[in-house]
């Protein structure tokens, strides 16, 4: 998993992130296509992807997240991973709902310039059962944070991911913008006694680091949210921590060293309902239960 990294070795990776963060990344210019009877088309323009709405945890990275539904009245909501909780890893099966919590969180602006601190009241939900995922709700809401700030939440897709879509991983931990594709889908990916469902693998130019987990996975069609940053194979192990492997519908384990991965967001809708309050009996909701 993407940890935060310690020690000397943090210290190198810092400055080299930092270096890397000079130049934020952003969206290539309109490409031609043909269509069917060789009528030469503009493609539609990628959206720009910064900074703006990622924020920087004491661990790890994430984003200020609102859903389709959401009001901009509603209390703001922070993602990161399940596995980036201040009190360790969870075990799995475990779900935490609703548990008081006063976390902070760094707010980036477009440049990645820290504007603001904002606060938790509550760890809405965490898990690290076929997702690895957690929520927390703040104090503000979306239209206090607008008029403060100037920035928005970014919003998460309700539309299952497409191979082969053009992504940006934005971390606010180290203020770095990695650039790949969708490579494809893991039906489970295995990483130590964790396994996640249906997970995103990256083309290797999306070289994520500690610190990563958590980044927002963004589609940069439609500038929205698809899957958060969890995990990748450093050393060619096999299905052990930091060496997640890939297994099939068949059992059969593939080892990718140096490829990593994201799991999906867009089941997670369904399981909010208004106010943005989770409830997991809802219709449709798929997230694991306590």
């Amino acid at each position: 998993m993407k940890r935060p990294l310690r020690g000397a070795l943090a210290t190198v990776l810092t400055a080299l992130a930092a270096v890397a963060g000079l130049a934020l990344s952003t969206a290539p210019a309109s490409a031609t296509s043909r269509d069917a009877t060789g009528v030469r088309s503009a493609a539609p323009a990628a959206v720009t992807v910064n900074f703006a709405g990622t924020v920087s945890l004491s661990n790890c990275s994430g984003s200020l997240i609102r859903f389709p539904a959401s009001a901009s009245t509603d209390p703001a909501l922070v993602l990161s991973n399940g596995h980036c909780l201040t009190s360790g890893f969870l075990d799995p099966g475990e779900v935490l709902l609703n548990q008081s919590s006063t976390r902070t969180f760094g707010l980036l602006n477009a440049s990645g310039r820290n504007v603001a601190t904002l606060r938790a009241t509550k760890l809405a939900y965490a898990t690290m059962t076929d997702t690895d995922i957690s929520v927390y709700q703040l104090n503000r809401t979306y239209a206090q944070i607008q008029s403060s700030y100037g920035i928005s939440a970014l919003e998460l897709s309700a539309a299952h991911p497409v191979q082969g879509a053009a992504i940006k991983v934005v971390s606010g931990y180290w203020k770095t913008v990695y650039t790949c594709n969708i490579d494809g889908f893991v039906y489970r990916l295995k990483e130590g006694d964790w396994t996640w469902k249906d997970s995103v693998r990256y083309t290797s130019a999306c070289n994520t680091i500690g610190g990563t987990s958590g980044s927002p996975v963004i589609d940069t069609s439609t500038g929205k949210v698809v899957a958060i940053n969890n995990t990748g194979n450093e050393d060619g192990a096999r299905c052990t921590v930091n060496n997640p492997c890939e297994v099939d519908q068949n059992g059969t384990v593939t080892v990718r060293q140096g490829i990593n991965y994201a799991e999906e967001t867009y089941g997670i809708g369904a399981c909010v309902t208004t106010g943005n309050q989770f409830d997991l009996g809802l219709a449709g909701c798929t997230l694991p239960k306590p």
